[in-house]
């Protein structure tokens, strides 16, 4: 008698966790559906591709629409890879400094200093557009790489302070302030006890900079010129004009989209801790 309500209340919690179970795969089947068009549609020959045969699997993989994108994309690919490596450092180190002052040290201002520096994510792109493009062009940036960098470091510091300030809050104050009763000075105990404790933090910046400044596609299209513009702003020539080639633009995505994934898996080890911390004591 008294295993009957134990054998159902397990029978129920299998049935749920089943049901669970299946809603996830469904779900994930939902979600790698785009995905799946967008591979599928770049393996085929053009001739081939029409909205009968969306989901039909090509009957040779068809490797040339690769090699096309490559050979087109190759400066652009290049372009994106500085632009990204340099802002996501520059973004990531005055991030990480200011992060270290907001957290561990008493300055005028304070309490107003970082919720006007956090303000500056809540303000569009669009916003600052046209006073953005003049003062870059007065200040001749505009049309190159460099320009670039600076916009996507400044337009970055907001979000790498904010996470590198909640990170720094778990460091006990009691071993800063047994390091400068030892003589250390700012930067000593920045470089010395904060920066090699600061690792996943900096996964966490390095993976949201590096996705942001990858995909963006606004001040791409309207900093850059022609043989400076990054591998967005080719995608998105790639796809226009009246007759599109639509295998040309789809293993785009993929060459486009490659990048931000390898460095994610690499990375994702620390990304959900590092993201995260301080989130208690913040």
């Amino acid at each position: 008698m008294i295993d009957i309500p134990f054998s159902r209340t397990k029978f129920w919690h299998y049935i749920t966790r089943a049901a669970l179970y299946i809603t996830l795969i469904v779900g994930m089947f939902i979600f790698m559906l785009p995905i799946f068009v967008v591979i599928n549609t770049s393996l085929k020959d053009p001739a081939a591709i029409n909205l009968a045969t969306t989901w039909a699997l090509p009957a040779q993989l068809h490797w040339q629409s690769y090699v096309e994108v490559i050979e087109e994309f190759g400066p652009r690919i290049w372009n994106s890879i500085t632009l990204v490596t340099n802002a996501t450092l520059l973004s990531a180190i005055i991030g990480s400094l200011n992060g270290y002052v907001l957290s561990k040290w008493r300055i005028a201002g304070e309490r107003i200093l970082f919720p006007l520096i956090l303000l500056g994510m809540f303000i569009p792109y669009q916003g600052i557009l046209i006073p953005l493009f003049e003062f870059m062009r007065d200040a001749r940036l505009y049309g190159g790489i460099p320009g670039l960098i600076i916009i996507h470091t400044i337009y970055g510091l907001p979000i790498t302070t904010l996470i590198f300030r909640n990170f720094y809050v778990e460091i006990p104050d009691e071993m800063l302030e047994a390091a400068a009763i030892d003589g250390a000075g700012f930067w000593e105990i920045y470089t010395q006890i904060v920066f090699p404790l600061s690792v996943s933090g900096f996964v966490v910046v390095i993976i949201w900079q590096f996705t942001q400044i990858w995909n963006e596609f606004l001040f791409a299209v309207t900093m850059t010129t022609g043989a400076s513009e990054p591998i967005t702003v080719g995608l998105a020539q790639l796809a226009g004009g009246q007759a599109v080639h639509w295998n040309l633009p789809m293993a785009g995505a993929v060459v486009a989209a490659l990048p931000p994934i390898v460095v994610y898996l690499i990375l994702s080890r620390y990304f959900i801790r590092g993201l995260l911390a301080g989130s208690i004591k913040a």
